[in-house]
């Protein structure tokens, strides 16, 4: 059974909602977050990315870093810009990005679902991410933002959720990148916790280090014996979309260090396709970037008799990645970067021309099917097998305990 847990939110005021909501931390980095929070002192990207108020070459990790999200998450909340609710709730988050519609549960989510693996994982978490979460959520007293998760549908949940958008909304408002947020509150969130009880599994969509942090920080407080006036820190906030409205995009790779062999090494091992394409057209192909050309590829059938062998991500890392690149651990090898396919293949591209990168591998999209399977078979994808689109605004609803 999957537990729901009302909680007493912290939500901006009517006046504060677009100065203060951002974009998620992990979608950018430092520099491209002092862009954005760029004359926009109550932006939510202080909390989150807090190193932006301190000097341009802070070590992200450094103690003065996290002491700042704690100053600025408190800031905030006493400021009068954010105001906490009287009333546990529960919500209803509706995400529409170029006219595609995604509504979900806003909630708090079980630690102890998540270490019973209630909920699912589909990826191997970094120790040095989960530490860095960990410390902020430590610091702050907080779970700053939430993560995503999916489940398979439920007609009484749909059932609540559309009665639910016939209200009056807390929050409709078109944030800066053309995604409209809508955020209604349940009045009565006691029948949807019976219904998520009858749900047997949740999957993690989105948040694989957040998840684990929370656990530890869970973890850490009893442990050491840290005094809270509740249990709030057993819980922590996330958006559960049903299955039926998730989209997945390609997440897609870069490579620096090439060696001169690999194109006639890749022509050896994969067929080319019937076509050439940046992105490819069905699932088992991929595209190729390599000396200013696309090239399209099919992948062989994998030797594995695993559900996640049977990824195309995974395929490429069996015949590509590994026997002709070397890269054999892509969570630590620092030759392969990420790049999510909201960015497009023309930032493949660049990054290959401007040599930040040698060859780029542009991916066919991951199914919410597959996730399901790995998932199900208590299976793990290859690190970043998954970009979901849209993001969750960050700043919205806040958990403290």
């Amino acid at each position: 059974m999957a537990i729901l847990h009302p909680f007493k939110a912290w939500r901006p005021t009517q006046d504060t909602i677009y100065e203060i909501a951002c974009v998620p931390y992990d979608v950018i980095d430092t520099e491209e977050a002092r862009v954005l929070a760029e004359g926009k002192p109550n932006s939510f990207l202080h909390v989150i990315r807090p190193e932006i108020d301190l000097e341009d070459n802070t070590d992200v990790h450094a103690d003065s870093v996290y002491e700042q999200g704690r100053i600025n998450l408190e800031k905030i909340l006493s400021s009068g810009l954010m105001t906490q609710e009287s009333k546990a709730s529960i919500y209803v988050y509706r995400l529409i990005m170029d006219g595609r519609e995604q509504t979900g549960i806003f909630s708090c989510i079980s630690v102890d679902d998540y270490d019973s693996n209630v909920i699912l994982k589909h990826e191997l978490t970094r120790p040095d991410k989960e530490d860095d979460r960990t410390r902020h959520i430590l610091t702050q007293s907080a779970h700053a933002e939430p993560v995503m998760l999916t489940y398979k549908d439920h007609e009484n949940v749909n059932s609540i959720v559309s009665a639910t958008m016939l209200g009056k909304p807390m929050f409709d408002f078109m944030a800066d990148d053309g995604i409209k947020h809508t955020l209604w509150k349940i009045s009565d969130s006691s029948e949807l916790v019976d219904f998520f009880a009858e749900i047997s599994h949740l999957y993690v969509a989105d948040g694989h280090h957040r998840c684990k942090s929370a656990s530890r920080v869970a973890e850490s407080i009893k442990m050491n014996g840290i005094s809270k006036d509740s249990n709030e820190f057993e819980f922590f906030p996330a958006v559960l979309f049903p299955m039926s409205c998730m989209k997945i995009l390609a997440y897609n790779r870069v490579i620096k260090h090439v060696s001169e062999d690999f194109l006639n090494e890749l022509n050896l091992t994969c067929s080319l396709a019937d076509y050439s394409d940046a992105q490819p057209r069905k699932a088992g192909d991929f595209s190729v970037f390599y000396k200013g050309e696309w090239k399209t590829y099919s992948l062989p059938k994998t030797l594995g008799t695993a559900v996640a062998d049977q990824l195309d991500v995974s395929r490429l890392s069996e015949f590509v990645l590994q026997p002709i690149l070397g890269i054999h651990d892509q969570r630590t090898d620092k030759r392969i970067s990420f790049v999510g396919g909201i960015r497009g293949t023309s930032e493949l591209e660049r990054l290959v021309i401007s040599t930040k990168a040698d060859v780029a591998f542009s991916m066919f999209a991951t199914s919410i099917q597959e996730l399901m399977d790995v998932s199900d078979a208590g299976e793990l994808m290859p690190p970043k097998s998954t970009w979901f689109e849209p993001k969750l605004r960050s700043g919205l609803l806040v958990h403290t305990f």
